[in-house]
């Protein structure tokens, strides 16, 4: 064999070696982010739902049978994968995978993966819902049609809110003393809304960010209340921060409860919702409130 030939042989051999070994880089890279992606996804239902009580997020939720739904596959590799998809959840959700194949887990775990889609009624694969901190189903969407990551989020969005930043966010709309909304309301005309619980209750706690988190409470008292968090005026550490027995109605607030109050002066309520309802239920009632002030005033200025 000539020196050229073998020159040639080697540097082919080189090079075949080099992009061997820089694909086997790329297929290195593209294992880790997938692991990365799936290392964000809890599978268990407890867990997640604790995550939700701690952080405030609601959970959005996936269920999937990984070894026999192609779309299932499908929407994994093409949405939950995504970087568009994990960037959208970084600091908005809790990610939860119920996954139900049909080989690799144990009938316990079939059974309580199993109790989880039973209670949000989960019929068809894949399924997405959001479940609040609280348990309750915001919204769901059945089944995957090939959307790309933006299209599939946009059907979600505005049931999730955006995650609140440093500096931003409630902070500067949720207000935390009686007096201090009486003043606010003062300057706007704008009814107060208390949202009124004792701070050390942590299923309170959880009631109320749920709550201040819903897209629609959100939109609906931002614009057309002056919205305070306050305790009873027996856990608050000055009267003027909390709110009276009159507010509640004659009566201590009970341990855990949260009671959604309108009041124009602080001292009277016009219109009061209980804490422990669904956030649907409770934008309902406020707007219904809304809707009838609103007539009332027109009755008022006709005569």
């Amino acid at each position: 064999m000539s020196l050229c030939k073998t020159t040639e042989s080697l540097q082919f051999w080189r090079g075949l070696r080099s992009s061997v070994t820089w694909g086997a880089f790329l297929a290195l890279m593209l294992l880790a982010g997938a692991a990365e992606a799936s290392d964000r996804w809890l599978r268990n239902y407890e867990e997640a739902m604790a995550a939700a009580e701690r952080t405030g997020r609601p959970v959005l939720t996936i269920f999937t049978g990984s070894d026999w739904c192609p779309h299932c596959v499908t929407l994994e590799k093409k949405v939950l994968e995504s970087a568009q998809f994990l960037a959208w959840a970084e600091d908005r959700v809790v990610l939860l995978m119920i996954d139900l194949p049909q080989q690799g887990i144990s009938t316990e775990e079939r059974n309580a993966r199993s109790r989880v889609c039973i209670k949000y009624g989960v019929r068809t694969f894949p399924n997405t819902v959001i479940i609040a901190p609280d348990g309750a189903k915001i919204a769901a969407q059945a089944g995957y049609q090939g959307q790309t990551p933006e299209a599939w989020l946009a059907a979600l969005e505005k049931h999730v809110p955006a995650p609140v930043l440093a500096g931003e966010g409630d902070s500067d709309r949720i207000l935390s003393s009686l007096d201090e909304a009486v003043e606010t309301a003062r300057d706007t005309r704008k009814p107060m809304l208390l949202l009124v619980s004792r701070p050390s209750d942590s299923a309170a706690k959880t009631r109320v960010a749920t709550l201040i988190m819903d897209p629609e409470f959100e939109s609906l008292t931002r614009d057309n209340f002056v919205v305070a968090q306050v305790p009873p005026q027996d856990a608050a550490a000055a009267p003027a921060e909390g709110a009276s027995v009159d507010l509640l109605g004659g009566t201590a607030l009970p341990p855990e409860a949260v009671e959604v109050i309108v009041t124009d002066d602080g001292e009277t309520a016009v219109h009061v919702e209980s804490g422990s309802q669904p956030a649907t239920r409770i934008v309902t009632g406020l707007r219904r409130f809304l809707a009838s002030r609103q007539a009332a005033r027109q009755g008022e200025a006709r005569r």
